[in-house]
């Protein structure tokens, strides 16, 4: 049997590629290429082009491979651009999803794990901490969008042969420890990402967005996980669905948060450097603290993160980064035509 991960070229999704063939699993990929690199995907896997709310390239794929468990990373996760183009947002993240769930019924495929986001909740009534029980009010398109499809998921599930993981992640960062795959994508707005190109001398500057937050230091609070411990979650995930585990909704995180500015700090103490940072007024849909409470993982699924280390995320992000980087003499442009070109 094998295993479709959709957005396989993409940040999260080529550093799932590489974890289910490192465990012994047959592995299929499906992405339109709109943020991701073909050259991202493991050569193991098997591509096709496409996009996940075309049936004619689901049914092909469900016709030409015994797929056992899909893994949805395809979407759309820029919070500011889901306020300016939040119909972009209903389609790419809501409308396909309904698609591919509708596909995945039809073929028979039991098993899906999802991609969501901490955005769920929204503003929460109590400091810390935020529980799968938390109060669900997103308070942006791409918060809703994936609320959506976490509903249709469980409704889905109550009516069908047909289960399910939902996995809301915080903020995922870092790279593969192995160096073989990390953020790639063009104009990504990731906070870490783009502190490690202002380190490196791609960007002259780092905008900070909100500074009067309820915060220790005034800026907003984040929960880091690394992206490898990530992806061993929805390993964790796969195993459970095919033991015959419930419908589950869990927590992606490591249930503490370091904010905007230590990250800064953080990053210029490792570099040894020094960029200049402008203060700017906060940001539509950004909340001052996201933090998980991330002891459901660990019960349910067996999770124990291995990269849990604010030091460790900036790290492999700074030698992906590097590397991006001296293919590219320090231009930004330069390395995303490459990219672009399949030249990495």
């Amino acid at each position: 049997m094998a295993v479709l991960v959709t957005g396989g070229a993409g940040y999260i999704g080529s550093h799932m590629v590489w974890a289910l063939l490192d465990a012994g699993e047959d592995v299929v990929v499906v992405d339109r290429l709109s943020t991701g690199f073909r050259w991202a995907v493991a050569p193991d896997a098997r591509f096709y082009l496409g996009d996940v709310g075309d049936r004619t390239i689901l049914q092909q794929i469900f016709s030409e491979n015994r797929i056992n468990a899909i893994l949805h990373f395809a979407g759309s996760v820029v919070v500011p651009e889901s306020v300016a183009h939040p119909l972009r947002y209903y389609e790419n993240n809501t409308a396909n999803t309904r698609t591919l769930i509708d596909e995945a019924v039809a073929a028979g495929i039991p098993h899906m794990i999802f991609s969501s986001t901490a955005a769920v909740y929204g503003r929460q009534p109590v400091a810390g901490p935020v529980p799968e029980s938390g109060v669900v009010s997103p308070e942006t398109p791409y918060g809703l969008s994936k609320l959506m499809s976490e509903i249709m998921l469980r409704d889905t599930a109550a009516a069908y042969d047909f289960n399910y993981v939902t996995l809301r992640y915080f903020n995922v960062a870092g790279a593969d420890v192995q160096g073989r795959t990390g953020q790639s994508t063009k104009g990504a707005t990731h906070l870490i990402k783009v502190v490690c190109e202002a380190a490196l001398g791609a960007r002259d500057h780092i905008d900070v967005y909100g500074t009067d937050y309820p915060t220790p230091d005034g800026s907003g609070v984040r929960d880091f996980i690394h992206v490898n411990d990530l992806v061993e979650a929805h390993l964790s995930a796969l195993t459970y669905l095919r033991a015959g585990g419930a419908p589950l909704v869990a927590n992606c995180g490591y249930g503490q948060g370091f904010s905007v500015l230590e990250v800064l700090q953080a990053v210029m103490d490792i570099e040894n450097c020094d960029f200049k940072v402008n203060f700017c007024p906060r940001r539509a849909g950004d909340l001052a603290s996201v933090i998980a409470d991330a002891r459901l993982i660990g019960q349910e699924l067996g999770w124990a993160p291995r990269y849990n280390d604010l030091n460790l995320i900036l790290r492999t992000s700074l030698d992906w980064e590097r590397r991006l980087l001296e293919r590219a003499g320090n231009d930004l442009e330069t390395i995303y035509r490459k990219l672009a070109a399949g030249r990495f």
